[in-house]
């Protein structure tokens, strides 16, 4: 049988719908790139966006052109420090959350 919707609906409706789903997709993208998968969590955190700012007002919020943020998004973007600090702040204050870290030990 042949899929009939994109994941990225059947993500962006979930999203929209479930909070903690949001918030648990904004803790996966953070998780990734705190530990070496910074590809995954850009698609991750461009998924979040499209479902909950979209990017015409994330463009709004962080000064940056939408296409920036589109590229900086995409598996192969290559957002500076603060340019990420600022898409996560938009995102958190989007969701109404904060961010917290712990280290744990590796097994």
């Amino acid at each position: 049988m042949a899929l009939t919707r994109s994941y990225k609906h059947t993500i962006a409706e979930r999203a929209q719908r479930d909070p903690e789903f949001a918030q648990a997709l904004l803790d996966e993208a953070a998780t990734l790139f705190l530990n070496g998968e910074p590809e995954m969590a850009r698609i991750i955190l461009r998924d979040l966006v499209n479902a909950t700012v979209g990017f015409e007002e994330l463009a709004k919020e962080t000064a940056k052109p939408s296409k920036s943020l589109h590229r900086m998004l995409s598996a192969k973007g290559n957002p500076s420090m603060d340019n990420l600090a600022a898409i996560f702040a938009v995102i958190r204050t989007t969701l109404g959350v904060d961010l917290e870290v712990h280290a744990v030990r590796t097994h």
